[in-house]
């Protein structure tokens, strides 16, 4: 794990490491950003951040997925990152993307958005409906784009023929 900022405060005893200022934080393939970065290890050197955001800011986190030409990519006031259960949580404002290659495929905003990068799984939370930025009124807002298979296009149904198509040579030539 590599960690610039402009400050730090390391607690041996504890494993705790506590970085503020203008954090930026890369281990492999994640890169997070954020105001304050509280990181433990325990005895199985298994990692644990807490990111935290300046006020009126939101902290930022990305991640290359495993095996595939896949990013997760987040923000929210406050990022939680479990390097032992391989999740991700996103809390207040939160929003996730999850780009193929470079293409935006997926965008969710809700409260709460919890990623488990092992089961491909996320859940999110609108959180109480007293209108917040981001998804107003505690509503969850989600687009999902279908995964393409491994051509690059999604099969046709089974038993549908595409209609034939006929040549126009011209614009706007009527159809006998």
């Amino acid at each position: 794990m590599n960690v610039e900022a402009d400050a730090l405060r390391h607690d041996e005893q504890k494993q705790t490491s506590v970085f503020t200022g203008r954090v930026i934080v890369t281990k492999g393939s994640i890169l997070i950003r954020g105001a304050r970065i509280e990181v433990r290890q325990d005895a199985q050197g298994n990692q644990y951040g807490l990111v935290s955001a300046d006020p009126g800011k939101l902290a930022f986190y990305r991640q290359k997925r495993e095996g595939v030409d896949e990013y997760i990519e987040g923000e929210a006031e406050t990022i939680e990152y479990d390097g032992r259960a391989d999740t991700v949580k996103f809390i207040k404002q939160a929003q996730m993307r999850r780009y193929r290659g470079t293409v935006l495929n997926d965008e969710l905003t809700g409260q709460v958005i919890l990623f488990d990068n092992t089961t491909e799984v996320f859940n999110i939370d609108g959180g109480l409906a007293q209108g917040t930025t981001g998804a107003p009124a505690g509503r969850v807002r989600a687009m999902l784009m279908p995964k393409p298979d491994d051509a690059g296009t999604n099969p046709p149904k089974a038993g549908s023929a595409a209609p034939a198509l006929r040549p126009s040579n011209a614009l706007g030539e009527v159809r006998k």
